[in-house]
């Protein structure tokens, strides 16, 4: 069971939100859930949605300390929190190496391969070369290098005569994406609070989804998840060894959260892959965070009142 949360010591907190990026939507649903949260936990709390004046209303609005809820570019990538360590304000979750490391995928494949995490072979390359013809033998994933929440992963399945043209679809053709050989079989998760690993959750996309994308995520009934995951046990304890491994290889702080796939699939590999680990993980209803910190004993205030109280500068 998590320790309990710390007593409140920081007053007035600006809750970052919405942002840039293609995962604003579910920003501004994380957001919103922490700030109406940190309200009823005794916190002045301002809102801010997030766009390139952000220094300014910081100095305007003088918040104690900062909780970063954006996902995606600018604000889980090292921007927003080089520009928070310029300041001075604490803020939330990891510091700006661990952000940039951790949202870019090949760079986090190779810090986690060191600390002995599995990860699956992928290569880089341009999205003209992907669409022109297979550059790894299918299945594979092509996904964006620095994106999450699934936004622009595209499947390539066995047998494929040619890449999808939906892999170019409205994009920057010479934009660098990540080929990435595809893992059958079960989708789990798992989390780190501070140094505390969290149980594994299996998710199982409901309505004929193909994989855990951005409906099974966030919309509601998009996914089931099973808490704990019915795993065998040296499964089971290989992914929370593998997501503390990942989160300290990384060096992320605060909250984090890693995914696998692992094939027990009928003749598959039992291979066990760590995708990749968020560092700014979703804190919608529907996010899976919370649910872990509810069965480790938490409610959702005692959530983000930890995550608050964890923040820092030099993190």
């Amino acid at each position: 069971m998590l320790a309990k949360p710390p007593a409140r010591t920081f007053d007035h907190v600006a809750v970052l939100l919405g942002g840039l990026s293609a995962e604003r939507p579910v920003s501004l649903k994380s957001g919103a859930a922490v700030a109406e949260a940190l309200r009823e936990e005794g916190y002045r709390v301002t809102e801010i949605d997030v766009a390139q004046d952000l220094a300014a209303q910081l100095v305007e609005c003088k918040p104690d300390v900062c909780f970063n809820a954006l996902h995606g570019k600018f604000g889980e990538d090292g921007a927003v929190q080089g520009m928070l360590e310029f300041l001075r304000l604490p803020y939330t979750h990891s510091g700006i190496l661990g952000s940039a490391l951790a949202m870019h995928k090949e760079a986090a494949k190779g810090a986690m391969k060191t600390a002995g995490v599995n990860v699956a072979e992928a290569k880089l390359v341009t999205r003209r070369k992907a669409l022109a013809g297979h550059v790894m033998e299918p299945p594979y994933v092509v996904k964006p290098v620095a994106e999450g929440s699934s936004v622009g992963v595209v499947i390539v399945a066995k047998g494929a005569a040619s890449p999808p043209e939906l892999i170019g679809k409205d994009c920057d053709l010479d934009e660098v994406v990540m080929v990435e050989r595809f893992v059958d079989g079960r989708e789990l998760t798992c989390a780190v609070f501070g140094d505390f690993v969290s149980e594994v959750i299996e998710i199982l996309p409901l309505k004929g989804l193909d994989f855990y994308d951005f409906e099974a995520k966030y919309a509601p009934g998009g996914s089931e998840h099973v808490l704990p995951a019915d795993l065998l046990p040296n499964v089971y304890q290989t992914i929370r060894k593998y997501t503390l491994a990942a989160h300290n290889a990384l060096g992320c702080r605060g909250v984090s959260r890693a995914d696998f796939r692992f094939d027990d699939t009928e003749g598959g590999t039992g291979e066990l892959v760590c995708l990749e680990v968020n560092t700014q993980p979703g804190m919608t209803k529907t996010s899976l965070v919370p649910e872990f910190a509810g069965h480790a004993g938490w409610s959702f205030g005692d959530l983000v009142r930890w995550i608050v109280e964890d923040a820092s500068c030099d993190r």
